[in-house]
């Protein structure tokens, strides 16, 4: 095992979509675990669009501000490579909370670890034949939440930025209308024409005015599960409310906002009904892949340009 560390440091606040300038990469000496610890040798990162709130200086978003100078973290998977914790084996292959690293070093007793998406249709109750609409939709959550409301009987629009991502979304995963909002530059006419009837759950990724649209557009007693907010993250101050915030009441909307970490106890019961569907090619996924943990920054950014499709993850090193 190699006893050097290259690591992805905080040095600044990054304005807007700059990433690259804020961040530093270090190379330190990895240190041998200590008692109920495990060095994991990182596999692949996954880069999310939440944690660019942890870059700003917000006190108010679900995690705190990450100090300057810290590693930066994200979900994970790797192989155990030393272990000082009796229930984990050099070898062992583990998904976790871990560090834009070449290693990690857990303690798990401190809860290192992050799970699975699927309850988001739990949260908005849909149910067989309504309408569900997904913003951000091409993007791994939307992808997800989008298919699995298909699979459950809902009638699925995708909200997208691009005629490649709309073709994507109905062509491969079977979505029942696509908005590309690239070429309907109204996204309220777009709604309408796709959701005549009103929006039974809206599933929300992203705010502002794409929010503000879909507010407008709910059905009576509709739901508004917000799962993100990917306007509003790269923001040094708590922006203002939805313009159409007062649609809540006219229609008597339940919005419930809800993180998959709270959740993560139920990763198991959740895999037992998507494994089926993802080894019957009926649960699909593109998967944006940048080689070497040099190039994370510049494959971030590509998380809030739109320049992907899917699942962004960075591979450091091969599973084996």
């Amino acid at each position: 095992m190699s006893t050097r560390n290259r690591s992805w440091r905080l040095l600044r606040r990054p304005a807007g979509d700059d990433i690259r300038d804020a961040l530093e990469l270090s190379v330190d000496d990895l240190p041998s675990p200590s008692e109920g610890q495990v060095v994991v040798r990182n596999a692949y990162l996954s880069l999310d669009a939440g944690t660019r709130m942890w870059l700003t200086a917000r006190k108010d978003s679900y995690e705190p501000p990450l100090p300057l100078g810290s590693v930066l973290r994200g979900q994970t998977l790797g192989v155990v490579t030393a272990s000082r914790h009796p229930d984990y084996q050099p070898g062992q292959l583990l998904r976790f909370r871990g560090d834009w690293a070449d290693y990690s070093m857990l303690r798990p007793a401190d809860g290192a670890y992050v799970e699975q998406v699927s309850w988001q249709l739990e949260i908005g109750e849909a149910k067989t034949g309504e309408t569900v609409v997904v913003s951000a939709a091409s993007g791994v959550t939307g992808a997800l939440a989008g298919q699995i409301a298909t699979l459950c009987g809902c009638r699925v629009v995708g909200i997208t930025g691009s005629p490649v991502k709309a073709n994507w979304l109905t062509t491969t995963l079977g979505f029942d209308a696509a908005i590309d909002r690239s070429a309907q530059p109204d996204l309220g006419t777009a709604l309408a024409a796709a959701c005549p009837d009103g929006i039974d759950v809206y599933f929300e990724n992203v705010g502002g005015a794409v929010l503000d649209a879909a507010l407008d557009h709910m059905a009576t007693y509709g739901r508004v599960a917000v799962c993100g907010l990917l306007l509003n993250y790269d923001k040094p101050a708590a922006p203002a409310g939805p313009a159409r915030f007062d649609q809540i009441l006219m229609k008597r909307l339940t919005t419930t906002g809800f993180f998959s970490a709270d959740w993560h106890w139920r990763g198991t019961e959740i895999n037992r009904t998507l494994r089926p569907w993802y080894d019957a090619g009926r649960l699909r996924m593109r998967f944006d892949v940048t080689d070497g943990l040099e190039h994370t920054p510049e494959a971030y950014q590509r998380v809030f340009t739109g320049d992907k499709v899917g699942k962004a993850l960075v591979r450091i090193s091969e599973l084996s």
